[in-house]
């Protein structure tokens, strides 16, 4: 039978972020405890900061408020949803994990039809519970860190094809991401993407690059971001068939050439 843990750090917002929400909806103490289920005492408590929610509670209350847990949680409400996202991940992050009954952790599967889903609940105990799971006696996946296996769709990663498995490794201090280097990046717009990034955290802002040409560099804000994941590795079931390495590089090059024509053309056309 498994258990399910989550990782929460200290809560900096979501005392006051209560108070706030509740005042903005209209709700008495009473009205927001009766929709939640809980006494009004314990309601006074938590927007007092005498008691912190529990992750059910919490739960509850994004669902009430139509607002992601993270949002609740991390974020100063009363100053608007544009707060400074704290990305050191010492002040809070919520992370559930799956472990067996010796407590050995288990590796979650997000597959992508699962996509969607794990960027709306990716903090949820029950909803990651509920994802496939393995667990391999290999040191190459890093039995003293959080993985997780996600499964990509599109092209814009080639030579990795769609459909393969990017091995992925949680990333707390996101100051800590590699420039150039592969990353799963769970966003609150786009769902999951597979990316190199370009770190410009201190310009408040991540440049996402693809390794297929054709598609051009992209910017994300922090506050954008719900979970990013250092790639390890991958796990393909579509092999190369044979000479098909050297054509995926002719196709390359007639890509940039292609995306070079573009860009002179367009530079023609601006300056007619």
């Amino acid at each position: 039978m498994l258990i399910f843990l989550a990782y929460i750090c200290v809560m900096t917002y979501i005392n006051s972020n209560i108070k706030y929400l509740r005042k903005l909806k209209g709700y008495t103490q009473a009205a927001l405890a009766e929709k939640i289920g809980l006494k009004r005492s314990l309601v006074g408590a938590y927007e007092e900061g005498r008691a912190e929610p529990k992750i059910t509670t919490i739960q509850k209350l994004s669902s009430l408020f139509q607002m992601s847990i993270d949002a609740l949680i991390d974020r100063d409400l009363g100053r608007g949803l544009d707060a400074v996202t704290d990305l050191t991940g010492k002040a809070l992050r919520v992370l559930p994990i799956v472990v067996t009954p010796d407590e050995q952790e288990r590796i979650s599967v997000v597959p992508v039809k699962a996509e969607a889903g794990y960027a709306a609940s990716f903090a949820d105990p029950e909803y990651v519970g509920s994802l496939p799971q393995f667990s391999l006696p290999l040191e190459e996946f890093y039995p003293d860190q959080t993985s997780r296996l996600f499964q990509i769709s599109g092209d814009s990663m080639l030579p990795i094809q769609p459909g393969s498995y990017i091995i992925a490794t949680y990333v707390e201090d996101w100051y800590s991401i590699k420039n150039r280097q592969c990353y799963i990046v769970v966003t609150r717009d786009e769902g999951v993407v597979y990316k190199r990034l370009e770190n410009q955290l201190h310009q408040d802002t991540l440049i996402l690059h693809s390794d297929n040409p054709v598609y051009k560099p992209y910017r994300l804000k922090p506050q954008d971001i719900a979970e990013v994941w250092e790639a390890k590795g991958y796990i393909s079931f579509d092999l190369p068939k044979e000479g098909e390495q050297g054509k995926f590089s002719e196709i390359k090059d007639m890509m940039i050439g292609l995306s070079e024509k573009l860009e002179e053309l367009s530079g023609q056309m601006n300056s007619e």
